[in-house]
């Protein structure tokens, strides 16, 4: 899960029986809420059955879970307006779909300002050939719907996204029985996380120093596989990330001081003091 989740408004999309969903309710709390999406009406029904269940058990007055049926790449046909969550998440789902940029699409509509796309799923080292995009088999598996990685930076950005962000990585093991059909495909699972900041805002490189605010990153916090930053050190960030900083729910949880201030240089920690 996505750090600072406390009040937020979060969407998951493929929600299927609702155990994603469940878990977030108890990390924005009452005053936050989380809305699953999903195609199949038996798996929403059985998400519904427990959501009493769920209010119960988490001490809340009144239900922060619903659960609605809509195809992932179509939010709109289900009533989602523009700017309505914080934060979307996704575990696995946006592969299975035939058109993934209409599924960014609409991620980046209903995504308020500032908000977070953070998303884990396959992908390929390079464009998934045809034959394999029509063996059901593979479609099945996941990998008929891998998209190759450059496509995804490439599709986020058009339709407005900031650059993807990668959290982790791990390469998937594709079985034997599979391999003559893959070939020298190589897939990995991995989480990124995209922004709806702007992207050709004013911001350059800025001195970064976290606070310590966000619960349960206390003394550090990563905010993708390349920027882990340590309480009260000061760390280079570049330009998009810095805008990521300020116009996002993170800005309360970190100063940002633009690299051309008047004043002086910073005094960094080196990367290795950083984890001490």
């Amino acid at each position: 899960m996505t750090q600072l989740l406390e009040g937020t408004h979060v969407l998951d999309l493929g929600s299927g029986a609702g155990h994603d969903c469940f878990a977030l309710a108890k990390l924005v709390g009452e005053k936050g809420h989380v809305t699953g999406v999903d195609m199949t009406e038996e798996q929403l029904e059985f998400a519904r059955s427990y959501i009493d269940y769920h209010r119960e058990t988490f001490g809340y007055s009144e239900p922060n879970t619903d659960f609605v049926m809509a195809y992932i790449e179509k939010l709109g046909e289900a009533g989602l307006k523009d700017d309505t969550f914080d934060v979307i998440i996704s575990n696995c789902v946006v592969n299975l779909s035939p058109d993934k940029r209409a599924v960014l699409k609409e991620a980046y509509r209903v995504l308020k300002p500032g908000g977070e796309m953070y998303f884990s799923d396959m992908y390929a080292d390079q464009v998934v050939p045809e034959h394999i995009k029509q063996h059901k088999v593979m479609w099945g598996e996941g990998f008929a719907g891998a998209l190759w990685w450059e496509d995804l930076v490439r599709i986020a950005r058009e339709v407005g996204f900031s650059t993807p962000r990668l959290v982790k990585s791990s390469p998937i093991n594709v079985k034997e029985s599979i391999q003559e059909l893959t070939g020298d495909i190589k897939y990995v699972a991995a989480t990124y996380r995209l922004f709806k900041v702007p992207q050709n805002g004013n911001s350059g490189p800025a001195d970064v120093t976290y606070n310590g605010s966000v619960t349960g990153h206390d003394k550090i916090i990563a905010l993708d596989k390349n920027n882990t930053f340590k309480v009260d050190c000061v760390l280079e960030a570049d330009p998009e990330l810095s805008v990521i900083i300020q116009q996002s729910r993170f800005v309360s949880a970190f100063t940002v001081v633009p690299r051309n201030s008047q004043n002086g240089p910073a005094k960094y920690c080196f990367f290795m003091l950083c984890f001490l």
